[in-house]
């Protein structure tokens, strides 16, 4: 995988992510105590892909798969937890 399609796999991971998370927090406010303790965590996570990703992005041509294994694995998790909100709400 070249440096522009791994930059390219990121960016689609960090876009789902966040498209997930916009259409929730709408969802949200007539959401359920566990719903929102769900939210929280997730929140917590979405911080720190959020925080992460510009770096994640830069670093991906020079670490390659290891940044990207990462990263894909951080943004399953949140979009699994999403997943999980959205049944509960």
């Amino acid at each position: 995988m070249d440096v522009d399609d791994l930059k390219q796999e990121l960016r689609n991971v960090y876009d789902d992510v966040r498209q997930q998370r916009d259409e929730l927090r709408v969802r949200l406010h007539l959401a359920s105590a566990e719903a929102k303790e769900v939210w929280e965590e997730l929140e917590q996570k979405w911080d720190n892909f959020e925080a992460r990703s510009e770096q994640m992005f830069d670093e991906a041509k020079d670490a390659g798969g290891d940044i990207a294994e990462a990263a894909q694995l951080l943004g399953s998790e949140i979009k699994q937890g999403y997943k999980r909100l959205r049944r509960l709400l």
